[in-house]
C-alpha cells in the first residue's frame, strides 16, 4: 500500500486533475438520470401510453441502482475499480440507447433497470475509487467534491430534463448519454488499475437473488403506502410482508457463505453500521426535502414552477458549499463525526422553524433559511463515507461504499413513503374532502379552489398548513435521529 501511495502524484492540483474528472463525471451521469425524467414523464405517456405505469420509469431504475450497489462493490474488491467502472459505463450507456429506442411504456421499463443496474455501479464506484485512489487525510476533500456534484446533478437533471424534451423530443435525455458516456470511459482509462485479488473467489448468486426478494417489494410496498389509497393497504401488507421474509431468509444465507454479497463482518463494526444509518437519515431528510418542497412552494406559497426552481437554489447551493467546506477541514485537522454531529443539530432546529414559522417568511428570509440548512446538511454524507472506508481498510473499499450507498436509497425511499403518509394522513384526518382538494390542487394547481367560498377556502388553507407543519416536523424527526447516531459513531479522527 505505501508503494502505491508513492506511485500517486505529488501535488495537490495534479491529484486532483488526474484523479477527480475521471470519477465526477460516471458519479454525474448516475444521479443525473435518477431525475433527468421527471420533467419528460407526461411526454413520455403521450407518446408510449400507459399513463397509469408512467411511474415505473422512475421506479425501475431507482430498484436497480439499490440491487446493484452491493453486486458492483464485492466485483469491486476482487476485479479492481477501474476494471469494474468500464464495465459498468458500457451498461449503462447501451442500455441508454435501448431506452431511447422504446416504442412501448414495458421496454422503457426495462431499459430502465438495465440503466440503474450500471447507474449503480457508477454510483458505488465512483466512492470507492477515491478510496483507492486518494491518500487517507485527502479523502475527505474528495468526497466534500463529490456531495457536491451529486447535489449538483439531483438539481440539474429535471431543468435539463425539460429543456431537451422541448426542444429535441423526450427520447433525447437518453441519447445525450452516449457521448457522455463515452468521454466518461476516456477519463476512466486514466486510472491505474489495481492488481485483482488473486485468492479464490465464488459470486453469491442465491445471496443476490434473495437481495432482490427483498429489496424489489420492499420498494413497492413503501411507494403503495405513499399513495394513501385504500385499495393500496392490502398490496403494501403482502409486499412488506415478503420483502420482510427475504430479509430475514438473505440474513441468515450472508451468515454461511463465504464470500457473503452484504459485508456481513463489516456491518457488525459499530463504526460502520452505524454510519451507514446516518446516511439512511440523510438520504430521508433530503430526498424528503427535494420531494415536498417544491410541492409546499407550489401550494403553499402559489410559486410557478420556474419560481419554485429558484427557491431551491439556496437549499442546493448550501449543500455544495457545506460538503466542500466540510471536506476541506477534515483533511486539514483530520476530525470527522464531530461535523455531522453539530451540523444536524442545526438542521432540525431549521426544519422545525420552518414546520411552525414558514408561512409568515417572506422571499428572502425563507431562502436564508434553506441556505442555512443546507450549509449544515453538507457536513454529512462526505464524512460518512471516510468514515466508513477508514474502518473498512482499501481491501474493502467496494463493500463499504456499496453499504453507504444502499443505506442512503433505503432511507430516501423509507422516509419519503412516511413523510408523504404524515402529510396526507394529517389532511385526511382533518377533513376528506380537504385532501381530496389537495390532490386537485397538486394536479391543477391553486385554480382548482377557485369557486371555493371565502369560508371554505380558509378551512382548507388552514388543514393543508397543518399538513405541511406534520410533514417537516416528521422531516426534522430524521434529522433529529441522524443527529444522535452521529454522536453515537465511535470514530473520531482520521490518522
Amino acid at each position: 500500500m505505501r508503494d502505491d501511495l508513492e506511485a500517486r502524484p505529488t501535488s495537490s492540483g495534479s491529484l486532483f486533475f488526474s484523479v477527480f474528472p475521471s470519477i465526477m463525471l460516471p458519479m454525474f451521469l448516475a444521479v443525473v438520470d435518477q431525475t433527468i425524467v421527471a420533467t419528460a414523464l407526461p411526454a413520455i405517456a403521450a407518446s408510449l401510453g400507459g399513463v397509469e405505469r408512467v411511474s415505473w420509469v422512475v421506479l425501475s431504475y431507482l430498484v436497480a441502482t439499490t440491487i446493484a450497489a452491493p453486486v458492483y462493490g464485492q466485483l469491486r474488491d476482487v476485479y479492481s475499480g477501474r476494471r469494474m467502472m468500464l464495465i459498468a459505463l458500457g451498461v449503462f450507456v447501451a442500455s441508454s440507447l435501448l431506452c431511447a429506442r422504446a416504442s412501448s411504456m414495458e421496454m422503457l421499463a426495462f431499459g430502465r433497470v438495465l440503466q440503474g443496474l450500471g447507474g449503480g455501479g457508477l454510483m458505488t464506484l465512483s466512492q470507492a475509487l477515491i478510496g483507492e485512489t486518494i491518500p487517507p487525510r485527502e479523502r475527505a476533500r474528495y468526497q466534500g467534491y463529490l456531495a457536491a456534484v451529486m447535489v449538483t446533478s439531483s438539481t440539474f437533471g429535471p431543468i435539463v430534463g425539460g429543456y431537451l424534451t422541448h426542444q429535441f423530443g423526450w427520447r433525447s435525455i437518453f441519447l445525450i448519454n452516449v457521448p457522455l458516456g463515452a468521454l466518461a470511459l476516456l477519463l476512466s482509462l486514466r486510472l491505474k488499475a489495481r492488481p485483482s485479488r488473486a485468492q479464490r473467489w465464488t459470486f453469491d448468486t442465491f445471496g443476490l437473488v434473495l437481495f432482490i426478494c427483498f429489496i424489489g417489494p420492499t420498494l413497492l410496498a413503501l411507494e403503495q403506502l405513499q399513495n394513501m389509497r385504500p385499495g393500496a393497504v392490502p398490496a403494501f401488507v403482502v409486499l412488506g410482508g415478503f420483502g420482510v421474509a427475504a430479509l430475514a431468509a438473505l440474513a441468515r444465507h450472508e451468515r454461511r457463505v463465504e464470500h457473503p454479497l452484504l459485508p456481513i463482518a463489516l456491518l457488525r463494526q459499530p463504526t460502520i453500521w452505524r454510519s451507514d444509518a446516518l446516511a439512511a437519515c440523510h438520504g430521508a431528510v433530503l430526498v424528503s426535502l427535494i420531494v415536498f418542497l417544491p410541492i409546499y412552494l407550489y401550494i403553499g406559497h402559489a410559486s410557478s414552477a420556474a419560481e419554485t426552481g429558484l427557491r431551491l437554489l439556496p437549499l442546493m447551493l448550501g449543500i455544495g458549499i457545506g460538503s466542500m467546506a466540510t471536506g476541506r477541514v477534515v483533511s486539514r485537522t483530520g476530525r470527522t463525526t464531530i461535523f455531522p454531529s453539530v451540523g444536524l443539530i442545526f438542521v432540525t432546529l431549521s426544519l422545525i422553524v420552518i414546520a411552525l414559522w414558514s408561512r409568515n417568511f417572506g422571499p428572502l428570509l425563507f431562502a436564508i433559511l434553506l441556505l442555512l440548512n443546507g450549509l449544515f446538511m453538507g457536513t454529512v454524507m462526505g464524512v460518512v463515507q471516510v468514515v466508513v472506508q477508514n474502518a473498512a481498510g482499501i481491501s474493502a473499499l467496494g463493500a463499504a461504499a456499496a453499504s453507504v450507498q444502499l443505506s442512503r436509497s433505503l432511507g430516501a425511499v423509507a422516509g419519503t413513503a412516511i413523510v408523504g403518509t404524515v402529510l396526507f394522513a394529517t389532511l385526511a384526518l382533518s377533513d376528506p374532502a380537504s385532501a381530496s382538494l389537495f390532490a386537485a390542487m397538486v394536479r391543477r394547481g391553486p385554480e382548482a379552489i377557485v369557486g371555493l367560498a371565502p369560508a371554505q377556502r380558509m378551512l382548507l388553507e388552514g388543514d393543508i398548513a397543518r399538513a405541511f407543519s406534520a410533514a417537516f416536523l416528521a422531516i426534522a424527526a430524521f434529522a433529529a435521529l441522524g443527529m444522535l447516531i452521529a454522536w453515537s459513531i465511535p470514530a473520531r479522527r482520521l490518522s
